[in-house]
């Protein structure tokens, strides 16, 4: 029985640990929005998918905003690995607008291209890496 615990230990960990290395999980700063501010977003592995989370919000000045409304919301989810820096299948919440959109991603080096489509509108940004 210890064997089996053992197993399925090691089991989780190396899964954990290969969905960790996933080359886009870290911490991103968004494009300035229309009003000039933006965001700090965490993605990480969230099962076999990748998740945002907004960390921080800075006003357009690079103040941080203590008590955005926000703080701690998924913007991304559901997100599906294509390979080659490239994502698909997943949604993003724009707050700006209160909207969710169809998304994908493509990464190249410490930029993050994210995209969001409603019907034939679409909308982008390139993310830079901050860790």
């Amino acid at each position: 029985m210890r064997s089996i615990v053992f197993g399925a230990a090691l089991f989780t960990l190396g899964a954990a640990s290969l969905a960790q290395a996933d080359p886009s999980a870290g911490i991103w700063q968004t494009a300035p929005g229309e009003s000039g501010g933006y965001l700090h977003v965490s993605i990480a592995p969230c099962g076999e998918q990748l998740c945002g989370t907004i960390l921080r919000a800075y006003g357009p000045d690079g103040t941080q905003v203590a008590d955005y409304e926000h703080q701690g919301k998924p913007i991304i989810w559901n997100m599906g690995r294509d390979g080659d820096g490239r994502y698909s299948g997943g949604t993003i919440w724009a707050p700006d607008t209160d909207k969710t959109y169809r998304s994908k991603m493509q990464l190249k080096g410490a930029q993050l291209t994210v995209s969001g489509c409603v019907g034939p509108f679409c909308r982008s940004q390139d993310w830079q890496r901050l860790k």
